[in-house]
């Protein structure tokens, strides 16, 4: 990539999208003016294109960040959005909090639903991941001995509703033990296949688990429920974002995720999927005036919200669309396997996340042999500024990795030298 290419890259990447949505009017992705100028056509295949990514991620000094499957970074381009609605809420409150974003709104529902390949009619905008958990969960009114099935990898916010909602109302839930390195898909799905019973109403599952990034298969599973009658709910929080997905080809009911992971959309705003024949179960967690809505839109009518943070989400997925779902699915990809291929057979390792592409992408999970890991994460911050999550459950004693977009090859060879010089201390 050449300087004036670099620099017109640079310019549009970082302020493209608050001229596309810090005003009133909105919406349009930059995606179709760069192709149509040339600029980026292969680009994605050198460092270089990533490096100009990474830049657009405005990182503290000296901060090397391997922990995005916690919480995500906005890019500048999207912080920029966010600020520019948030001035214009403050410069005539009572417009843009009550109407005046109207269109803008249901602009940002179509982009979500476009993103994830499912009708805007199927889409809620609403905080994260755990209020889309326990609004499913609360909606049911389930009978004493109907059983719910809750694998043990599930994220406690995946959880704790329905042991809050259902459990105590004598619904019994089915804790399954999942393979910490299944070799195959179909390990994974006989799980789940021996936990149904006739009593099994709900089957809530992770897509990808946070413990050590195992991909479950939501579309196998979501197959033999539906022959059976059994709904699924799927905790979507460290999938959205990271690879392409179609939530109707996933097969799911409902689908619920944060944007301000692996989107790097504002903090406080989430997605919610219901698929258009399940949405009948579903009863909103709030009401207030306009409660009886039909449409999806009743589940997230809080009246008063932060609606900048709601059309941020919106410059996330321009942001997203800008350099492509596709690419950024490859890139996904491209990490894990770069960051395997450095550690795979060196005997200070063990690599604890599966290794087929089915089975695990962009978050990876490493022990160091002989080592505590609190202790390692620790130095790796206070030796290296790289920030990571230890992960201590199911026996892991490991380190989870986040490969997001704004990682690059060099940032993983700094990665691998950091864990070789304590493995070896």
């Amino acid at each position: 990539m050449d300087y004036k290419t670099r620099r017109t890259f640079l310019k549009r990447l970082g302020q493209g999208a608050i001229g596309s949505f810090a005003l009133p009017v909105f919406g349009n992705s930059l995606t179709n003016h760069w192709k149509a100028e040339g600029l980026f056509e292969g680009d994605y295949t050198s460092e270089a294109y990533w490096e100009l990514v990474k830049s657009q991620f405005n990182m503290a000094d000296g901060l090397r960040y391997f922990n995005n499957a916690s919480l995500g970074a906005s890019s500048t381009s999207i912080r920029q959005a966010t600020l520019g609605f948030r001035d214009l809420l403050d410069g005539f409150p009572s417009k843009y909090m009550w109407g005046g974003w109207q269109k803008e709104k249901e602009k940002v529902r179509e982009s979500i639903a476009n993103l994830f390949s499912v009708d805007a009619e199927e889409i809620a905008l609403i905080h994260n991941t755990t209020e889309g958990m326990n609004l499913i969960a609360r909606s049911f009114d389930l009978q004493p001995g109907d059983e719910i099935i809750l694998a043990d990898h599930e994220h406690p916010s995946g959880s704790i509703p329905w042991e809050v909602w259902q459990e105590t109302k004598g619904i019994r839930l089915v804790r399954p033990e999942l393979p910490v390195l299944p070799k195959s898909v179909s390990e994974l799905t006989e799980v789940y296949k021996k936990a149904i019973s006739p009593k099994t109403k709900i089957i809530s599952m992770c897509h990808m688990v946070n413990t050590n990034g195992m991909l479950l298969p939501v579309q196998e599973i979501s197959k033999i429920a539906h022959e059976k009658g059994i709904l699924v709910a799927v905790d979507g929080a460290q999938s959205a974002g990271m690879f392409k997905i179609d939530l109707h080809e996933l097969g799911c009911d409902f689908y619920s995720a944060s944007s301000h992971k692996w989107l790097f959309s504002p903090k406080g705003v989430g997605v919610f999927y219901a698929k258009k024949e399940s949405q009948h179960h579903l009863k909103p967690l709030m009401v207030a005036r306009g409660h009886t809505d039909e449409s999806i839109r009743r589940l997230e009518n809080y009246n008063t919200r932060n609606l900048p943070e709601v059309l941020g989400l919106g410059a996330s997925v321009d942001f997203h669309n800008t350099i492509g779902a596709e690419v950024i699915h490859r890139r996904s990809y491209e990490l894990k396997t770069y960051f395997r291929s450095k550690i795979e057979g060196n005997d200070h390792f063990t690599i604890k996340s599966p290794a087929l592409d089915d089975l695990s992408s962009a978050i990876q999970v490493v022990e160091v042999n002989g080592k505590d890991v609190k202790d390692i994460k620790e130095k790796l911050w206070e030796n290296y500024g790289i920030d990571c999550r230890p992960m201590t459950s199911h026996g892991l004693n490991a380190l989870r990795l986040s490969f997001a977009i704004y990682i690059t090859k060099k940032d993983i060879d700094y990665l691998v030298n950091a864990l070789q010089e304590l493995a070896t201390a």
